[in-house]
């Protein structure tokens, strides 16, 4: 009796055969040190989990209403690469209320998430060998589209003292090369909670100007942002329109729709062929019924934002207030985003310390580590989250904190 093709095939061959043969750039890219900590203790009784860049508010239901509703009603098929023109308008009118920018639809483009914004703009700016800046601590996802591309991330080190995180322009100018094509700039920023000035955003655009680069400008967090004002400062209160500014945004902070994956870029008209072919030849578009809860969250999502902002807001001050009273945290409180990033006096290997604050204080925190140089000594929690539960995370971490002792 012959054996079947199937019953002669081993599937035991050495895991070095199929990753010698992936490309090197690939092969390199880290394993996320965030996930590793969430894998770790995502399944404990009782945890409370601050790890992951999200809050704890499912999508409002007017969003999810307005998608069903066009799912139900048919919106079920291919649609336009760039975004149905009803979202673009909707978001070329958001921006113009917001930023005092002219209202031009032409200049939105849809993607399948923020994430996916970041890889059309590095794919627009960046080829092989190519660098890009960045400055650090930082989401790792940034450098990690750069190695993707096969490009490299540059990390250049915030400045850090007794105000926070703080730009150095200097050390950015000094890390420029003849390889240099882009300066990746998150602000407000992911983890460290550090909003660049007015004077910030002037110095780089000059710099960006004089040495021929792109600016990629995450500003995805600038709704939060506690200075008494209604967004951070913006590259678009400085730009000039011959500006190489592509601007990466998201529905998924402000409008709690992190699972839909629905982001947008911000980019000149005249790039409009190039990123729509990017679109086409990745993800062929956005489906049309969740741009449907996309516009709903521009057009009725205001109030909603706005409470977002002001939870968050008690959340960073109740958290920090509680860390800040037991005399062992380096912390000062964040100006944007919604983020703590402290450091625990006499403790140095934060990569560990996240895996045992899981297993003694069953409170989940990224370690500063997984968000590149100057990570290093610093963890991560988020507070975008309801009062009772981060006061409870406040007081778990407080008496892990003195039980040290």
């Amino acid at each position: 009796m012959t054996a079947s093709p199937s019953a002669s095939l081993s599937f035991d061959a050495p895991s070095d055969a199929f990753l010698d043969r992936v490309r090197d750039h690939v092969r390199a890219l880290p394993e996320s040190g965030i996930v590793e900590v969430m894998n770790y203790g995502r399944n404990r009784p009782g945890m409370i989990p601050l790890w992951a860049g999200e809050g704890d508010v499912p999508t409002p239901a007017f969003i999810c209403e307005a998608a069903a509703k066009a799912l139900h009603g048919g919106e079920t098929f291919y649609t336009w690469q760039r975004g149905i023109p009803e979202l673009r308008d909707a978001l070329a009118r958001y921006h113009a209320e917001l930023y005092g920018v002219p209202v031009d639809p032409s200049r939105y483009f849809v993607t399948g998430s923020g994430m996916q914004a970041i890889h059309i703009a590095v794919a627009m700016a960046l080829g092989a060998g190519d660098e890009m800046i960045l400055p650090t601590p930082a989401w790792p996802n940034a450098a990690a589209a750069a190695q993707k591309a096969g490009a490299v991330p540059v990390e250049v080190p915030l400045a850090y003292g007794p105000d926070g995180f703080t730009l150095d322009i200097d050390r950015i100018a000094a890390a420029v090369t003849p390889r240099t094509r882009a300066l990746f700039i998150n602000t407000p920023a992911n983890p460290t909670g550090f909003v660049a000035t007015h004077d910030d955003l002037k110095a780089l655009l000059a710099l960006a100007r004089a040495k021929g680069l792109w600016i990629i400008a995450d500003e995805i967090y600038g709704r939060f942002y506690y200075d008494d004002a209604e967004r951070a400062p913006s590259f678009h209160d400085v730009m000039a329109p011959d500006d190489h500014v592509l601007f990466v945004q998201t529905f998924s902070k402000n409008w709690a729709m992190t699972g839909w994956r629905i982001g947008w870029i911000e980019a000149p008209p005249a790039l409009g062929q190039v990123i729509e072919n990017l679109v086409q030849y990745s993800t062929s578009g956005v489906a049309a019924f969740m741009q449907r809860g996309a516009i709903a969250a521009l057009e009725e999502g205001e109030p909603f934002v706005k409470e977002q902002i002001a939870r968050a807001r008690l959340g960073r001050d109740l958290v920090a207030d509680t860390l800040l009273a037991t005399g062992k945290v380096d912390l000062v409180k964040p100006k944007g985003a919604f983020y703590l990033f402290f450091g625990i006096a006499g403790e140095s290997d934060v990569r560990k310390l996240g895996l045992k604050l899981v297993d003694e204080a069953n409170v989940g925190l990224a370690p500063g580590t997984a968000f590149g140089a100057g990570g290093e000594g610093f963890l991560r929690l988020c507070f975008a989250r309801g009062a009772h539960q981060l006061d409870e995370a406040a007081q778990r971490l407080a008496r892990w904190i003195a039980g040290r002792a």
